[in-house]
C-alpha cells in the first residue's frame, strides 16, 4: 500500500514516468555520454522530487527505478528505486528545489560546448535573437565546486537568483539548467548547447556584433509572453 493519498501517488507515478522519459531527450540532442547528465523533477505541493539513479545506463531507466526523494536529497523508504543510489548530484537538485519555490526541473548535462565555456570560466555573451527570447541576456558562470554536497546547489542559487537564464555554467564542471517543470529544464540545456555552439562557431570568424539591452529586453518579454499557443494548446509552431 501507497504511503501516499491516492491522488499524490498519482502524481509521483506521473513525474516518474516523465523524469525516465526525459532522459532519453539528453541523448538524443547529444547532451551526455555514457552515464552522465541527469534530470529531476518536482513533485507539486510536495517536498518531494524525483531523480534517476547513480551509474545506471540511459537504456536501462525506466519509470519504477526513478528515485522519489525528500528535499534533503534523501530517497523516500520503501519507495520504488529506494533500495538504489540517487545521481550523485541529488544534493544540488535538492537545494535549488528548497531555496528557489518557482523551479519544478533541473537538468544536468556536460554537453561539449557549453562545457567548453565553463572550463574558461566564460559566460556566453548574448549576441543573437534566439538566445534574447529563452535566456534574456548571457549565460552566467558559477563558481567552481566539489560534487557530493550542496556546495553545487549553493552556487546554483547564487548565481540564478533573480537572474534571467534559466541555466548556468559551473565553472570547470558543466551545465545546469532549471525549469517551470522537467520538460522546461531540458528545454533550457538543449538551448544551452545550442546557443554555446553557434557563438562559439561565430567568433572564429571575426568579432560579435552586439544586441541592444532594449532589444534583448523586448525580445525575451515577447517570447515569454506572447509567442506561441495560449491556454496550453501545442508548442512549438513555428515563429
Amino acid at each position: 500500500m501507497s504511503q501516499f493519498s491516492s491522488a499524490v501517488q498519482e502524481t509521483i507515478d506521473r513525474i516518474r514516468a516523465d523524469v525516465s522519459r526525459l532522459h532519453s531527450e539528453l541523448t538524443r540532442y547529444e547532451l551526455v555520454v555514457w552515464t552522465g547528465g541527469n534530470v529531476s523533477g518536482r513533485v507539486p505541493g510536495e517536498e518531494l522530487f524525483v531523480i534517476k539513479p547513480s551509474g545506471v545506463s540511459y537504456d536501462e531507466l525506466a519509470p519504477d527505478n526513478m528515485i522519489l526523494c525528500t528535499l534533503d536529497g534523501r530517497a523516500v523508504p520503501g519507495s520504488p528505486g529506494s533500495d538504489r543510489s540517487p545521481s550523485s548530484d541529488t544534493a544540488a537538485h535538492a537545494y535549488v528545489y528548497e531555496h528557489m519555490a518557482h523551479v519544478g526541473g533541473v537538468v544536468h548535462t556536460h554537453s561539449t560546448y557549453a562545457t567548453a565555456w565553463a572550463a574558461r570560466g566564460e559566460e556566453i555573451p548574448c549576441h543573437i535573437t534566439g538566445m534574447a527570447d529563452e535566456f534574456g541576456g548571457p549565460i552566467p558562470v558559477g563558481p567552481f565546486a566539489i560534487i557530493g554536497d550542496d556546495s553545487i546547489g549553493r552556487g546554483i542559487v547564487a548565481t540564478l537568483d533573480g537572474h534571467r537564464s534559466k541555466a548556468v555554467l559551473m565553472q570547470n564542471h558543466g551545465v545546469f539548467t532549471i525549469g517551470k517543470d522537467a520538460k522546461d529544464a531540458v528545454k533550457a540545456a538543449v538551448m544551452c548547447e545550442d546557443v554555446a555552439r553557434t557563438t562559439h562557431i561565430a567568433r572564429q570568424g571575426g568579432d560579435l556584433i552586439p544586441l541592444p539591452q532594449d532589444k534583448i529586453d523586448a525580445l525575451f518579454d515577447r517570447y515569454q509572453n506572447v509567442y506561441g499557443q495560449r491556454g496550453g494548446a501545442a508548442e512549438g509552431e513555428s515563429k
